[in-house]
């Protein structure tokens, strides 16, 4: 080999190798974010779930890239979000926002790990064989607050004991509305409670809903677990404040907002074991084998102040119990 040849070839390899390494380089795994709700009003609990990811080594922009879909409380747009995320050959699918997005992702593919995060039981609903043995592609999170509606009822009973008539508000979309419905009703009958039960699934029938309560002279509210709900949280809080009616709710985002009270497991804590879930499949377990998880503490969470300007004194029993008291 003559010297010039020598040089060239020596040249060509230097420009190659970093173009090898970098062929090599294994490509950044990309999850996909399915959630019914909107970014806006979920955005720390989007945080909770990258705060998950984090636990296990993943971290967005550095070694993980996260699409987003959101269907903003608009539950018929989930099946085309599912099939875009499938298109786009994610790696895990985090399906959030209750059984909607669990049930959409589900449709849409049979092979794409899927991580849900819903409100009620998942066998009931066909996503997993059992809670210890999944046995599909999927697993997740039931933090088992859609279960809880006739412990709400009770709860505000107690807060509210002269209130004879206690409405009920269901989203008719939801696929677990009319469980949650007997569930209530048949508490609200074993406590000598008239239950008038309201349905929204659009934002323009919460006006409506709020004048059939002074129409039908309701004592109170039980705001049953909804994602569609969670998006309009502001809105909920700020007509029960304006209608003087007192409410309970599932999380205790409604009351760190200024609503009365709630009762259920922690949302944020959900989404993070959903985020941990999602990294340990990105590192090669399968969703057959991991149990979907269940909560082990719920929260009663009250808000003195609008306690106040409702009118209520809370009965002593209920602050003893209560885990947070928003002053």
């Amino acid at each position: 080999m003559d010297r010039r040849t020598f040089i060239t070839t020596a040249a060509c390899s230097v420009i190659a190798a970093p173009l090898v390494a970098q062929a090599q380089q294994p490509a950044v795994p990309v999850v996909g974010f399915l959630s019914s709700r909107s970014p806006e009003e979920s955005a720390a609990h989007a945080a909770a779930f990258r705060q998950g990811l984090s636990e296990t080594g993943y971290v967005e922009a550095q070694n993980v890239a996260i699409e987003y879909r959101w269907a903003k409380g608009h539950y018929e747009r989930l099946p085309a979000l599912a099939s875009e995320l499938v298109r786009l050959r994610v790696s895990v699918m985090a399906a959030v926002g209750g059984e909607p997005s669990a049930l959409a992702a589900k449709a849409a593919t049979a092979t794409i790990p899927i991580v849900f995060l819903i409100g009620d039981d998942p066998v009931a609903l066909g996503l997993v064989a059992s809670f210890n043995r999944p046995g599909g592609n999927l697993t997740g999170v039931s933090f088992l607050t859609g279960e809880l509606g006739a412990k709400r009822l009770g709860l505000l009973c107690e807060l509210v004991p002269n209130a004879s008539a206690i409405a009920l508000l269901l989203n008719p979309n939801n696929p677990k509305a009319e469980s949650h419905r007997q569930d209530v009703q048949t508490a609200a009958h074993a406590l000598g409670r008239r239950l008038l039960v309201l349905h929204a699934s659009t934002e323009a029938e919460f006006e409506s809903n709020f004048a059939m309560l002074a129409k039908e002279r309701v004592g109170a509210l039980v705001v049953e677990n909804d994602p569609f709900f969670d998006t309009q949280r502001n809105r909920l809080v700020a007509l029960a404040a304006r209608n003087a009616v007192p409410a309970i709710y599932h999380i205790r985002e409604f009351p760190a907002g200024g609503a009365l009270m709630s009762y259920g497991a922690s949302l944020t804590d959900a989404y993070r074991q959903v985020g941990a879930y999602t990294g340990r499949i990105l590192k090669g377990e399968t969703p057959a084998n991991l149990p979907v998880t269940r909560p082990t503490k719920f929260e009663l969470v009250i808000n003195l102040k609008t306690a106040k300007a409702l009118g209520l004194t809370i009965p002593q029993s209920l602050l003893l119990r209560a885990d947070e008291v928003i002053q």
